[in-house]
């Protein structure tokens, strides 16, 4: 038990199946999950399908963070990729046509490479900080995104397109499946290849990587790749849902919202050793946590301050100062009640 407690996964885990019981007692019907035409419908299913764009924004932050970097600029480039996809849409001549959605996810996927490797040029090649680099995008994407909308909200009636969010696949959403694959396959190549040991090097120690023949330019510039095109793949899912382009609301604060994902998951915000598996717990630790406000009936302006309240909870619960603290406690007392015992045993 000890050692199952001390896995970087054990308290993340305990924090979201306890988030589901406290929502389960207020509200049995929180866990009960229906059919209907085929589809499986419920509160958890809706958290696995609404958790689509901060949880691939999360798993591109977790492999920016574990370079010992930090993109701040992942909400612009989803206000970004929106407006793209949903302009392209709005400007053809059948929106219901696959062939013309097909283009618009594409095009606004290739926009969000695009602002990528920008990223991963200041970073990587300039040298510029990481945080000074992802602001820049972070003020100028907004801009673009409303350049690109003319300063409207762009809305669209596209079956095909809102099918991305919306729609379901072998008895799922389609969104949840989307984020699985893409934390599949960064798991695996993270994982079953050297790149994830590659990377955790860098994030330790750069220049000793850059000394011992590692390309840790490559890999801190894929990294920014990587976290642009999921981002903007994030921007797709979100416009998508709601089938407007909202330069202005799309992927606001959703950069913050990640990095408190992938800490809650146990990824260090010093680079280094990370966690997919971490990430994917975390997303669904703050995504619940958000329905459990709806259903406590939270009022929407104390919302943030009872967020707050209870991520500082999960994240002192997770903290290994406190597990030492206690386990220090625990040996203290039991080694004084071994003393005693001794001292009685004597006395007698």
């Amino acid at each position: 038990m000890k050692k199952l407690a001390r896995h970087r996964l054990f308290w993340p885990i305990v924090a979201l199946l306890a988030l589901i019981v406290v929502n389960t007692i207020v509200r049995p019907s929180f866990i009960s999950i229906t059919v209907q035409d085929g589809q499986l419908y419920g509160v958890l299913i809706d958290i696995l399908r609404t958790s689509a764009p901060l949880m691939l924004v999360a798993l591109g932050m977790t492999i920016v963070i574990a370079t010992r970097g930090i993109d701040l600029s992942v909400g612009a480039i989803m206000a970004v990729s929106g407006a793209v996809a949903l302009t392209i849409i709005d400007t053809s001549g059948d929106p219901e046509s696959l062939a013309t959605v097909a283009v618009a996810v594409a095009a606004a996927l290739g926009v969000s490479l695009v602002l990528g490797v920008w990223n991963g040029f200041l970073v990587s090649v300039v040298g510029i900080q990481p945080i000074i680099a992802t602001l820049v995008l972070m003020l100028a994407g907004r801009g673009v995104a409303l350049l690109i909308t003319d300063g409207f909200i762009t809305t669209v009636n596209s079956a095909p397109y809102s099918f991305i969010a919306t729609g379901y696949l072998l008895f799922l959403p389609v969104a949840f499946l989307i984020w699985v694959v893409a934390a599949v396959v960064i798991s695996l190549v993270e994982r079953r290849t050297a790149l994830g040991v590659l990377t955790e090097a860098v994030g330790i120690n750069p220049e000793a990587s850059r000394l011992a023949g590692v390309r840790a330019r490559g890999i801190i510039f894929g990294a920014y790749v990587t976290s642009g095109v999921l981002a903007g793949l994030a921007g797709v899912i979100y416009s998508s849902n709601i089938r407007a382009a909202d330069a202005n609301a799309a992927g606001q604060f959703i950069e913050l919202y990640a990095i408190l994902a992938v800490v809650l998951g146990g990824t260090s915000l010093m680079g280094g050793k990370f966690t997919i598996a971490g990430t994917v717990v975390g997303v669904l630790v703050i995504q619940t946590l958000d329905k459990t406000i709806l259903f406590l009936g939270v009022p929407p302006a104390q919302s943030p301050v009872f967020f707050a309240v209870v991520v500082v909870v999960v994240v002192i619960v997770q903290s290994p100062r406190l597990h030492r603290w206690i386990r220090e406690l625990a040996r203290r007392r039991s080694t004084r009640g071994t003393d005693t015992t001794i001292t009685a045993e004597v006395a007698s």
